[in-house]
């Protein structure tokens, strides 16, 4: 499984990482909304974590680009703890939205969750573990 980390907090982008390594090796990070757009559209990721407050491009809008090429799942995760928000988030074609902080095994349950659901939604869409 290919799993894409975009935050503009590096270090959350590290924790991630490092939570996330009992799931697959193949972790990519991006700290801005611009490098994520472009790391999505080069690696095809399995899943997509996504902030939503990032300079520049931000989460809503990274959303929307990825949309654009990819089915690819995408749970947001985010301070941000507001129903707006969170219906702005969804209608941009996000997944799931998360609230931080959120419990590790948490979030492995709606990444494999999603997982699943676009390999029994897409037929052909092998993710990479089980190539």
């Amino acid at each position: 499984m290919k799993i894409l980390v975009i935050d503009d907090d590096p270090a959350m982008t590290e924790l991630l990482k490092i939570l996330l390594q009992s799931l697959t090796k193949s972790i990519i990070t991006a700290n801005s909304g611009k490098e994520g757009v472009q790391l999505a559209r080069q690696n095809e990721p399995d899943i997509v974590i996504l902030d939503m407050m990032m300079p520049e491009v931000d989460g809503w809008e990274v959303c929307r680009l990825i949309r654009e090429v990819s089915r690819v799942p995408i749970i947001i995760l985010s301070a941000l703890d507001n129903p707006g928000m969170v219906v702005r988030a969804l209608d941009a074609g996000a997944d799931e939205y998360l609230i931080k902080p959120v419990p590790s095994g948490v979030l492995v349950a709606h990444i494999n969750k999603l997982v699943r659901r676009s390999k029994v939604e897409n037929p052909l869409y092998t993710p990479a573990y089980l190539e």
